[in-house]
This record gives C-alpha cells, sequence and structure tokens, in this order.
C-alpha cells in the first residue's frame, strides 16, 4: 500500500475524503482534522500533526498547500502575508516536509481562484493577489523537485455552480473537479493505475463551521 500525506486549508478539507475514499484499495491517505491555515501555521505544526495522526515517516507523497489564508485581506488591509514573508515561508515548508518525510514525493498545489464579488468588503481575497502569490510559490520552489498541482486555472474555470460560497468547492461538481485534479496526478506520480471515483457514491468528512473556517 502507498502512504500519502495530504495538508493543506479549507481547499484540501474539500478533497481529503475524496483522495482516500478513491484510493482505498491501494494507498493509505493521512490528513489533520483541522484547517492547516496560513503557511506559518503549517510551519509550526507539520511535526505535530505527523505525531498526533501517527503519520508514517516513510510516506511516499505528500500532497501540500498553503495560501488562501496569507493572501486574505481583512478591513481593506494588506494581504495578511506580505510576499516577501511568503515565499521564505514556502522554502521552510518544503525543506521541513522533507525533514520529516525523507523518502516522499513533494507535490505543492497552487491556491484556488474566489468569486470576488461573493466576498465582503472587510474579508476578501482577489484573484490577481491569488495569482501573484501563486507565483512568488513557484519561484520559492524552482530550485527544488516538488511537483506542481496547478490547481488555479482549473478552479478559474469553473462555473459558479460549481462554488458552496465564494471561497470553497463543496459540490458535487467542484469535488470532482478540484479532487480529480489531485487525484489524477497522485496517481501518476506514484504510477498507479487510473481511478476513476463515482461522486454518487462519495460521503465527505464532516467538518463543523468552526473547524473549516475561511
Amino acid at each position: 500500500m502507498k502512504k500519502i500525506i495530504l495538508i493543506g486549508d479549507s481547499i484540501r478539507m474539500g478533497y481529503d475524503k475524496y483522495i482516500k475514499d478513491a484510493l482505498h484499495d491501494v494507498a493509505e491517505v493521512y490528513y489533520p482534522e483541522e484547517n492547516c491555515r496560513f503557511a506559518e501555521y503549517v510551519l509550526r505544526y507539520a511535526h505535530e500533526w505527523k505525531q498526533a495522526g501517527n503519520w508514517p515517516e516513510d510516506a511516499d507523497l505528500v500532497h501540500w498547500n498553503a495560501g488562501l489564508w496569507d493572501m486574505l485581506e481583512l478591513f481593506g488591509d494588506e494581504p495578511m502575508s506580505t510576499p516577501e514573508y511568503y515565499e521564505n515561508a514556502i522554502r521552510r515548508i518544503d525543506k521541513r516536509l522533507r525533514m520529516l518525510f525523507p523518502k516522499a514525493k513533494m507535490v505543492f498545489a497552487t491556491s484556488t481562484a474566489v468569486l470576488e464579488d461573493k466576498c465582503t468588503a472587510d474579508f476578501r481575497r482577489h484573484n490577481s493577489t491569488i495569482a501573484r502569490y501563486n507565483r512568488i510559490a513557484l519561484n520559492a520552489l524552482a530550485d527544488t523537485d516538488t511537483v506542481i498541482d496547478d490547481l488555479y486555472p482549473i478552479s478559474l474555470a469553473l462555473p459558479e455552480s460549481a462554488h458552496s460560497d465564494a471561497v470553497h468547492y463543496y459540490t458535487d461538481a467542484g469535488t470532482e473537479q478540484i479532487g480529480g485534479q489531485v487525484l489524477t496526478l497522485i496517481c501518476k506520480e506514484l504510477k498507479l493505475p487510473p481511478v476513476t471515483f463515482d461522486i454518487a457514491d462519495f460521503v465527505p468528512e464532516r467538518y463543523t463551521k468552526e473547524n473549516i473556517g475561511y
């Protein structure tokens, strides 16, 4: 059985169990119960999630993302994390995850697009900022062998009906598209046979509003 770690914000929480269910015959899939939030939060807690969840040190693949919280603009202020801090944090997370899972192939997922007109004036994200920070993350990882799972263009092309709110894709269509992309890439990188998973058979994790966050 392959061993896979999924780390990320509430976008990850929309596809984690989808991946686990789809690969149940060929892989063990692990992920935190909580939203992994900011890049700084991932850097701080990755080792504790590993310990608490008894995640295997010999994991084959780690698929991770961090960014949407860093790009959040509250009350018309600038993004929560500066571009310079974000770039450095992405480098440090990549290094930390390699230390925790030395045999794993690393996969970084870009942050997904939002419905800007559905964001409030005091709590908003801009797709131009998301695209900019995604480029910063890719630059930070350019000298590594980390594989890029570019979820941004896929999410940007999805219709509004695939969104469950301004930020998330907790719909059948959203889960199939975002989760399907993650699933396809994981299978490719681990040389697993292509897997299809009927969304009609999927029962998502029962996350609460409190631990999903935004």
